[in-house]
């Protein structure tokens, strides 16, 4: 948009995102193909910064745009989560819990991490055995199981989008043993690291 808009003129943006890969994947699961969310009280002043950035041209623009963007999509992405017809996987919904919820924070920001249950539940306030058993309950499968799995998304990512090592990648999800990471993520993927990396 260039100049002010005419009166009652109707301004649109549109930005995209190019998402791949698993890690991506598990995002879009929480969405249906088409999902809108109309504008409320809670978007309706980044939108209006969104417009009023789009209409500018300064140094620093694209960073600025790319910030307000995101914020954008992450309070539709709520929005959309909390509607009575949004299906949101169970991970998700496990965030709410103060809990588990702070136990998929830092699963999520430190996956490397040599994570047990016990510290899992001391990171959440809880004693071991029923972290345990409240973690399965609201998330669908076990602390460590789900922590294996995150490990084996980002290392498919990884491995698809890098040209690290195996080694390094191994390394980058928690695995010191690259032998032992191959296993996994054979058994998680049904190919092995190097295999898995010429597929895609």
């Amino acid at each position: 948009t260039y100049g002010a808009p005419l009166p009652g003129a109707t301004v649109m943006l549109r930005g995209a995102y190019d998402l791949h890969g698993d890690a991506a994947s598990r995002l879009l699961d929480l969405l249906p193909p088409l999902a809108v969310v109309p504008a409320g009280p809670r978007t309706r002043t980044a939108l209006d910064l969104l417009s009023a950035e789009a209409a500018r041209d300064e140094p620093g623009q694209d960073a600025v745009l790319a910030r307000l963007l995101d914020l954008v999509l992450v309070i539709a992405l709520r929005a959309w989560c909390t509607r009575p017809e949004a299906m949101p996987p169970a991970w998700y919904r496990a965030l709410a819990d103060p809990a588990i919820g702070e136990a998929l924070r830092v699963l999520h920001e430190d996956p490397a991490h040599r994570w047990t249950v016990a510290a899992l539940a001391a990171q959440a306030g809880m004693s071991r055995a029923a972290f345990a058993q409240r973690f399965a309950a609201l998330v669908g499968r076990p602390p460590l199981g789900y922590l294996t799995d995150w490990r084996m998304t980002l290392a498919a990512d990884l491995l698809r989008d890098t040209r690290h090592t195996v080694a390094t990648v191994a390394r980058q999800v928690g695995y010191q043993d690259p032998f032992a990471f191959s296993v996994a993520f054979k058994r998680a993927r049904g190919h092995t690291p190097t295999a898995w990396r010429g597929t895609s």
